[in-house]
Protein backbone atom coordinates (compact mmCIF):
# COMPACT_ATOMS: atom_id res chain seq x y z
CA UNK A 1 0.00 0.00 0.00
CA UNK A 2 1.15 3.50 -0.95
CA UNK A 3 2.50 5.67 1.70
CA UNK A 4 0.63 8.60 0.80
CA UNK A 5 -2.78 6.49 1.25
CA UNK A 6 -4.91 6.37 4.26
CA UNK A 7 -5.68 3.06 5.11
CA UNK A 8 -9.86 4.25 4.99
CA UNK A 9 -11.31 7.29 3.27
CA UNK A 10 -14.26 8.57 3.64
CA UNK A 11 -16.12 11.12 1.62
CA UNK A 12 -19.33 12.96 1.51
CA UNK A 13 -21.20 9.99 3.15
CA UNK A 14 -24.77 9.84 3.82
CA UNK A 15 -27.35 7.01 4.36
CA UNK A 16 -31.37 8.16 4.30
CA UNK A 17 -33.78 5.50 5.70
CA UNK A 18 -37.10 5.83 3.78
CA UNK A 19 -39.03 5.92 0.57
CA UNK A 20 -37.16 7.74 -1.88
CA UNK A 21 -34.20 8.62 0.26
CA UNK A 22 -32.22 10.54 -2.66
CA UNK A 23 -34.89 13.49 -1.80
CA UNK A 24 -33.42 14.25 1.65
CA UNK A 25 -30.18 14.92 -0.54
CA UNK A 26 -31.45 18.36 -2.65
CA UNK A 27 -30.46 21.49 -2.28
CA UNK A 28 -33.62 22.80 -0.70
CA UNK A 29 -33.11 20.32 2.39
CA UNK A 30 -29.35 21.08 3.11
CA UNK A 31 -29.97 23.77 5.88
CA UNK A 32 -32.98 21.93 7.25
CA UNK A 33 -32.74 19.69 10.52
CA UNK A 34 -32.50 16.27 10.59
CA UNK A 35 -36.42 16.41 12.18
CA UNK A 36 -37.69 18.89 10.05
CA UNK A 37 -36.57 16.35 7.07
CA UNK A 38 -38.58 13.42 8.93
CA UNK A 39 -41.31 15.86 9.13
CA UNK A 40 -41.58 16.74 5.52
CA UNK A 41 -40.39 13.90 3.92
CA UNK A 42 -40.89 11.08 6.52
CA UNK A 43 -37.29 9.98 5.80
CA UNK A 44 -35.01 9.60 8.34
CA UNK A 45 -31.09 11.06 7.88
CA UNK A 46 -28.88 8.74 9.51
CA UNK A 47 -25.61 9.66 8.77
CA UNK A 48 -24.94 13.22 6.68
CA UNK A 49 -22.20 14.20 4.68
CA UNK A 50 -19.88 12.47 6.88
CA UNK A 51 -16.01 12.60 5.65
CA UNK A 52 -12.76 11.52 7.38
CA UNK A 53 -9.65 9.91 7.20
CA UNK A 54 -7.99 7.24 8.95
CA UNK A 55 -4.42 6.15 8.53
CA UNK A 56 -2.82 2.88 9.30
CA UNK A 57 -2.38 1.72 12.85
CA UNK A 58 -4.48 4.34 14.17
CA UNK A 59 -7.19 4.12 16.61
CA UNK A 60 -10.41 5.97 15.30
CA UNK A 61 -13.36 6.70 17.83
CA UNK A 62 -16.44 7.37 16.79
CA UNK A 63 -18.19 8.23 19.56
CA UNK A 64 -22.08 10.12 19.93
CA UNK A 65 -24.80 9.48 22.18
CA UNK A 66 -27.85 6.98 21.29
CA UNK A 67 -29.16 8.35 17.75
CA UNK A 68 -26.47 9.96 16.44
CA UNK A 69 -25.36 7.77 13.84
CA UNK A 70 -22.57 5.75 14.73
CA UNK A 71 -23.41 2.58 14.32
CA UNK A 72 -25.05 3.01 11.03
CA UNK A 73 -21.84 4.46 10.27
CA UNK A 74 -19.46 1.14 10.94
CA UNK A 75 -22.15 -0.65 9.12
CA UNK A 76 -21.70 1.17 6.66
CA UNK A 77 -17.96 0.87 6.28
CA UNK A 78 -18.48 -2.71 4.89
CA UNK A 79 -21.50 -2.41 3.13
CA UNK A 80 -23.28 -4.30 5.86
CA UNK A 81 -26.22 -1.39 5.34
CA UNK A 82 -25.63 0.29 1.96
CA UNK A 83 -25.12 4.04 1.76
CA UNK A 84 -27.41 6.54 0.19
CA UNK A 85 -24.26 8.62 -1.32
CA UNK A 86 -20.79 8.62 -0.56
CA UNK A 87 -17.54 6.96 -0.97
CA UNK A 88 -15.77 5.10 1.26
CA UNK A 89 -12.11 3.77 0.50
CA UNK A 90 -10.36 1.29 2.18
CA UNK A 91 -6.43 1.45 0.72
CA UNK A 92 -7.35 3.97 -1.96
CA UNK A 93 -10.39 1.13 -3.48
CA UNK A 94 -13.29 2.37 -3.07
CA UNK A 95 -16.04 -0.84 -1.98
CA UNK A 96 -18.96 0.90 -3.06
CA UNK A 97 -17.69 -0.36 -6.64
CA UNK A 98 -17.17 -3.92 -5.46
CA UNK A 99 -19.02 -7.10 -6.87
CA UNK A 100 -20.76 -9.35 -4.44
CA UNK A 101 -17.61 -11.54 -4.93
CA UNK A 102 -15.09 -8.67 -4.40
CA UNK A 103 -17.49 -7.43 -1.45
CA UNK A 104 -17.06 -11.26 0.07
CA UNK A 105 -13.71 -11.40 -0.11
CA UNK A 106 -13.17 -8.25 1.62
CA UNK A 107 -14.87 -8.72 4.51
CA UNK A 108 -12.97 -12.06 5.00
CA UNK A 109 -9.85 -10.72 4.71
CA UNK A 110 -9.71 -7.14 5.23
CA UNK A 111 -11.99 -6.12 8.08
CA UNK A 112 -12.87 -8.03 10.88
CA UNK A 113 -15.83 -6.95 13.43
CA UNK A 114 -16.30 -7.17 17.06
CA UNK A 115 -19.57 -6.54 18.22
CA UNK A 116 -21.27 -5.46 21.74
CA UNK A 117 -23.18 -8.63 22.24
CA UNK A 118 -20.13 -11.04 21.06
CA UNK A 119 -21.80 -12.99 18.30
CA UNK A 120 -20.25 -16.79 19.60
CA UNK A 121 -21.75 -19.73 18.54
CA UNK A 122 -23.45 -21.33 21.47
CA UNK A 123 -22.79 -25.05 20.51
CA UNK A 124 -18.95 -24.51 19.88
CA UNK A 125 -15.90 -24.66 21.84
CA UNK A 126 -13.80 -21.81 22.07
CA UNK A 127 -11.26 -23.19 19.36
CA UNK A 128 -13.95 -23.52 17.10
CA UNK A 129 -15.95 -20.27 17.58
CA UNK A 130 -11.94 -18.56 17.00
CA UNK A 131 -11.55 -19.96 14.42
CA UNK A 132 -14.63 -19.79 12.51
CA UNK A 133 -13.61 -17.16 10.10
CA UNK A 134 -10.71 -19.68 8.74
CA UNK A 135 -13.16 -22.21 8.33
CA UNK A 136 -15.46 -19.64 6.07
CA UNK A 137 -12.34 -19.36 4.08
CA UNK A 138 -11.66 -22.80 3.73
CA UNK A 139 -8.78 -23.04 5.65
CA UNK A 140 -7.95 -26.89 7.11
CA UNK A 141 -8.43 -27.74 10.12
CA UNK A 142 -4.75 -27.99 11.41
CA UNK A 143 -3.79 -24.96 10.15
CA UNK A 144 -6.92 -23.29 11.42
CA UNK A 145 -6.17 -24.26 14.46
CA UNK A 146 -2.43 -23.22 14.68
CA UNK A 147 -3.89 -19.65 14.02
CA UNK A 148 -6.79 -19.76 16.72
CA UNK A 149 -4.52 -20.97 19.10
CA UNK A 150 -2.07 -17.96 18.89
CA UNK A 151 -5.16 -15.55 18.96
CA UNK A 152 -6.44 -17.10 22.24
CA UNK A 153 -3.27 -16.86 23.92
CA UNK A 154 -2.80 -13.56 22.63
CA UNK A 155 -5.73 -12.23 24.79
CA UNK A 156 -5.08 -14.06 27.74
CA UNK A 157 -7.54 -17.40 26.96
CA UNK A 158 -4.75 -20.05 26.83
CA UNK A 159 -6.14 -22.94 28.48
CA UNK A 160 -9.78 -21.85 27.69
CA UNK A 161 -10.04 -23.66 24.34
CA UNK A 162 -12.55 -26.33 25.50
CA UNK A 163 -14.98 -24.21 27.10
CA UNK A 164 -18.18 -23.33 26.01
CA UNK A 165 -19.48 -19.46 26.01
CA UNK A 166 -21.96 -20.25 28.39
CA UNK A 167 -19.55 -21.33 30.38
CA UNK A 168 -17.18 -18.03 30.37
CA UNK A 169 -17.44 -14.38 31.92
CA UNK A 170 -19.16 -11.65 29.74
CA UNK A 171 -15.23 -10.63 29.84
CA UNK A 172 -14.13 -13.87 28.67
CA UNK A 173 -16.68 -13.95 26.19
CA UNK A 174 -15.68 -10.52 24.21
CA UNK A 175 -12.37 -11.79 24.49
CA UNK A 176 -13.29 -14.93 22.45
CA UNK A 177 -14.67 -12.38 20.44
CA UNK A 178 -11.68 -10.25 19.84
CA UNK A 179 -9.88 -13.60 19.65
CA UNK A 180 -11.96 -14.38 16.61
CA UNK A 181 -11.37 -11.05 14.92
CA UNK A 182 -7.80 -11.29 15.28
CA UNK A 183 -7.73 -15.05 14.03
CA UNK A 184 -8.02 -13.67 10.46
CA UNK A 185 -5.06 -10.97 10.85
CA UNK A 186 -7.42 -8.55 9.42
CA UNK A 187 -5.86 -5.15 8.23
CA UNK A 188 -8.59 -3.41 10.03
CA UNK A 189 -10.99 -4.29 13.33
CA UNK A 190 -14.49 -2.59 13.21
CA UNK A 191 -15.55 -2.59 17.10
CA UNK A 192 -18.78 -1.00 17.65
CA UNK A 193 -19.37 -0.75 21.41
CA UNK A 194 -17.88 -4.12 22.12
CA UNK A 195 -17.20 -3.23 25.80
CA UNK A 196 -20.28 -1.44 26.53
CA UNK A 197 -22.28 -5.15 28.26
CA UNK A 198 -19.74 -5.56 30.72
CA UNK A 199 -19.46 -4.75 34.11
CA UNK A 200 -17.14 -1.16 34.94
CA UNK A 201 -14.46 -3.53 36.49
CA UNK A 202 -14.42 -5.56 33.56
CA UNK A 203 -14.75 -2.88 31.03
CA UNK A 204 -11.64 -1.24 32.05
CA UNK A 205 -9.78 -4.42 31.84
CA UNK A 206 -10.66 -4.80 28.22
CA UNK A 207 -9.72 -1.36 27.58
CA UNK A 208 -6.30 -2.11 29.30
CA UNK A 209 -5.94 -5.03 27.39
CA UNK A 210 -6.81 -3.81 23.97
CA UNK A 211 -4.19 -1.03 24.67
CA UNK A 212 -1.61 -3.54 25.45
CA UNK A 213 -2.80 -5.41 22.35
CA UNK A 214 -2.00 -2.62 19.74
CA UNK A 215 1.41 -1.22 20.94
CA UNK A 216 1.99 -5.32 19.78
CA UNK A 217 0.00 -5.66 16.88
CA UNK A 218 -0.77 -1.86 15.75
CA UNK A 219 -3.70 -2.87 14.01
CA UNK A 220 -6.02 0.14 11.92
CA UNK A 221 -9.00 0.19 14.82
CA UNK A 222 -12.59 1.93 14.21
CA UNK A 223 -13.99 1.55 17.70
CA UNK A 224 -17.49 2.90 17.94
CA UNK A 225 -18.48 3.83 21.69
CA UNK A 226 -20.94 6.46 23.51
CA UNK A 227 -18.80 6.57 26.77
CA UNK A 228 -16.18 10.04 26.68
CA UNK A 229 -14.06 8.63 29.00
CA UNK A 230 -13.13 5.26 26.92
CA UNK A 231 -13.01 7.56 23.90
CA UNK A 232 -10.65 9.62 25.60
CA UNK A 233 -8.42 6.61 26.74
CA UNK A 234 -7.99 4.48 23.75
CA UNK A 235 -8.69 7.08 20.46
CA UNK A 236 -5.68 8.46 18.80
CA UNK A 237 -8.23 10.57 17.28
CA UNK A 238 -11.52 10.99 18.11
CA UNK A 239 -15.18 12.34 16.05
CA UNK A 240 -17.94 13.04 17.71
CA UNK A 241 -21.55 12.43 16.02
CA UNK A 242 -24.35 14.43 16.41
CA UNK A 243 -27.96 13.78 14.31
CA UNK A 244 -25.58 12.25 12.11
CA UNK A 245 -23.17 14.48 11.09
CA UNK A 246 -19.80 15.19 12.69
CA UNK A 247 -19.63 17.97 14.98
CA UNK A 248 -15.94 17.77 16.11
CA UNK A 249 -13.05 15.32 14.95
CA UNK A 250 -9.44 16.02 16.84
CA UNK A 251 -7.32 14.32 19.30
CA UNK A 252 -8.22 13.51 22.90
CA UNK A 253 -6.41 16.83 24.05
CA UNK A 254 -7.90 18.95 21.14
CA UNK A 255 -11.23 17.55 22.13
CA UNK A 256 -10.93 18.37 25.62
CA UNK A 257 -8.97 21.70 25.72
CA UNK A 258 -10.61 23.57 22.64
CA UNK A 259 -14.20 22.09 22.35
CA UNK A 260 -15.82 23.35 18.90
CA UNK A 261 -19.22 24.60 20.19
CA UNK A 262 -21.66 24.36 23.00
CA UNK A 263 -22.80 20.68 22.26
CA UNK A 264 -19.10 19.66 22.64
CA UNK A 265 -18.32 21.82 25.66
CA UNK A 266 -20.97 19.76 27.58
CA UNK A 267 -19.27 16.75 26.76
CA UNK A 268 -16.05 17.50 28.15
CA UNK A 269 -16.72 20.20 30.99
CA UNK A 270 -16.30 17.76 33.65
CA UNK A 271 -12.90 16.09 32.34
CA UNK A 272 -9.91 16.82 33.83
CA UNK A 273 -7.10 18.16 31.10
CA UNK A 274 -4.56 16.20 33.20
CA UNK A 275 -6.27 12.84 31.50
CA UNK A 276 -5.38 13.85 27.51
CA UNK A 277 -2.45 16.23 28.15
CA UNK A 278 0.84 14.21 27.71
CA UNK A 279 4.36 15.49 29.61
CA UNK A 280 5.51 16.59 25.60
CA UNK A 281 3.14 19.16 25.98
CA UNK A 282 4.26 21.38 28.90
CA UNK A 283 7.87 19.52 29.20
CA UNK A 284 11.22 21.81 28.75
CA UNK A 285 13.62 20.66 26.15
CA UNK A 286 16.37 22.22 27.31
CA UNK A 287 17.66 20.11 29.67
CA UNK A 288 21.21 20.22 31.14
CA UNK A 289 22.93 16.91 31.17
CA UNK A 290 26.51 15.66 32.11
CA UNK A 291 28.54 12.72 31.87
CA UNK A 292 29.66 10.45 34.74
CA UNK A 293 33.33 11.16 33.73
CA UNK A 294 32.58 15.08 33.63
CA UNK A 295 34.66 17.22 36.46
CA UNK A 296 32.85 18.11 39.21
CA UNK A 297 34.02 21.65 39.08
CA UNK A 298 33.01 22.24 35.85
CA UNK A 299 29.76 20.64 36.20
CA UNK A 300 28.93 22.81 39.06
CA UNK A 301 30.27 25.74 37.67
CA UNK A 302 27.87 25.34 34.56
CA UNK A 303 24.78 24.01 36.38
CA UNK A 304 25.22 27.89 38.31
CA UNK A 305 25.89 29.24 35.16
CA UNK A 306 22.03 28.03 33.77
CA UNK A 307 20.67 28.56 37.55
CA UNK A 308 19.62 25.08 37.35
CA UNK A 309 19.84 23.04 40.85
CA UNK A 310 20.33 19.74 39.31
CA UNK A 311 21.69 17.63 36.13
CA UNK A 312 21.12 14.93 34.46
CA UNK A 313 23.97 12.27 34.39
CA UNK A 314 24.02 10.16 30.80
CA UNK A 315 25.70 7.67 28.97
CA UNK A 316 28.00 8.20 25.98
CA UNK A 317 24.77 7.62 24.19
CA UNK A 318 22.68 10.00 25.87
CA UNK A 319 20.82 7.75 27.60
CA UNK A 320 19.94 8.29 31.25
CA UNK A 321 21.53 7.06 34.36
CA UNK A 322 20.80 9.32 36.55
CA UNK A 323 20.72 12.96 38.70
CA UNK A 324 23.05 15.05 40.56
CA UNK A 325 22.50 17.93 42.61
CA UNK A 326 24.61 21.25 43.09
CA UNK A 327 24.53 20.17 46.94
CA UNK A 328 26.07 16.63 46.07
CA UNK A 329 28.68 18.49 43.69
CA UNK A 330 29.65 20.58 46.60
CA UNK A 331 30.35 17.81 48.67
CA UNK A 332 32.11 16.25 46.23
CA UNK A 333 34.04 19.10 45.40
CA UNK A 334 34.82 19.70 49.79
CA UNK A 335 36.34 15.93 49.39
CA UNK A 336 38.68 17.00 46.49
CA UNK A 337 36.99 14.14 43.81
CA UNK A 338 37.59 15.04 40.86
CA UNK A 339 35.08 13.65 38.94
CA UNK A 340 31.29 12.82 39.24
CA UNK A 341 32.44 9.14 39.19
CA UNK A 342 29.21 7.74 39.33
CA UNK A 343 28.30 10.00 42.56
CA UNK A 344 24.57 10.52 41.42
CA UNK A 345 21.24 8.78 42.32
CA UNK A 346 18.27 6.92 40.35
CA UNK A 347 15.36 8.86 39.12
CA UNK A 348 11.93 8.32 37.71
CA UNK A 349 11.78 9.28 34.19
CA UNK A 350 8.35 9.45 31.93
CA UNK A 351 7.90 9.12 28.36
CA UNK A 352 6.91 11.88 26.26
CA UNK A 353 3.37 10.38 25.75
CA UNK A 354 2.76 10.44 29.53
CA UNK A 355 -0.47 11.67 30.81
CA UNK A 356 0.25 14.50 33.24
CA UNK A 357 -1.92 12.51 35.71
CA UNK A 358 0.51 10.31 35.84
CA UNK A 359 3.29 12.49 36.51
CA UNK A 360 1.53 14.59 39.27
CA UNK A 361 2.32 11.54 42.26
CA UNK A 362 6.34 11.45 40.50
CA UNK A 363 6.56 15.59 40.66
CA UNK A 364 5.14 15.08 44.82
CA UNK A 365 8.35 13.19 45.65
CA UNK A 366 10.60 15.61 44.29
CA UNK A 367 11.61 19.35 43.96
CA UNK A 368 13.52 18.68 40.94
CA UNK A 369 12.48 18.36 37.37
CA UNK A 370 11.23 15.35 36.18
CA UNK A 371 13.46 13.82 33.00
CA UNK A 372 11.23 13.34 30.05
CA UNK A 373 12.58 10.02 27.90
CA UNK A 374 12.62 8.78 24.33
CA UNK A 375 11.85 4.89 23.17
CA UNK A 376 15.79 4.57 23.58
CA UNK A 377 16.25 5.96 27.19
CA UNK A 378 17.44 9.12 25.88
CA UNK A 379 16.63 12.30 27.40
CA UNK A 380 14.29 14.78 25.72
CA UNK A 381 13.21 17.05 27.78
CA UNK A 382 12.36 17.97 31.45
CA UNK A 383 9.52 18.87 33.15
CA UNK A 384 9.17 21.18 36.09
CA UNK A 385 6.67 21.22 39.26
CA UNK A 386 6.01 25.25 37.64
CA UNK A 387 5.36 23.99 34.26
CA UNK A 388 3.21 21.09 35.92
CA UNK A 389 0.82 23.07 37.86
CA UNK A 390 0.43 25.78 35.03
CA UNK A 391 -0.66 22.42 32.88
CA UNK A 392 -3.26 21.07 35.36
CA UNK A 393 -3.90 24.46 36.56
CA UNK A 394 -7.76 24.15 35.79
CA UNK A 395 -8.42 20.02 36.07
CA UNK A 396 -8.60 19.82 39.96
CA UNK A 397 -5.73 17.24 40.39
CA UNK A 398 -4.37 16.64 43.77
CA UNK A 399 -0.82 16.03 44.65
CA UNK A 400 -1.63 11.83 44.67
CA UNK A 401 -2.66 12.13 40.89
CA UNK A 402 -6.56 11.61 41.66
CA UNK A 403 -9.14 14.30 40.07
CA UNK A 404 -11.93 16.66 42.22
CA UNK A 405 -14.34 14.32 39.54
CA UNK A 406 -15.37 10.88 40.14
CA UNK A 407 -13.51 7.98 38.66
CA UNK A 408 -15.39 5.93 35.32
Amino acid sequence: MSQDLHQIEVNGLWKVFGDKPERALEPKYASKSRTEIQEELGAVVALRDVSFNVDVGQIFVVMGLSGSGKSTLVRCLIRLIESTQGRIKFDGEDILDYSPEQLTQFRREKVAMVFQHFGLLPHRQVMDNVAYGLEVRGMDKEERYRFASDAIETVGLKGWESYYPNEMSGGMQQRVGLARALAVNPDVLLMDEPFSGLDPLIRREMQDELISLQTELHKTIVFITHDLDEALKLGDRIVILRDGEIVQEGTPSEIVTDPIDDYVTAFVQDVSPAKVLEAQSIMNPAVLTVQSEDMCNSTLSAMRGEDKSSAFVVSGDGALLGMITDSMLEGLVRRNALSINGSYHAVRSVEPGTYLREVVPIAAETEHPIPVVDDGGQVVGEVDRTALLSGISESGVSANGTGSEQED
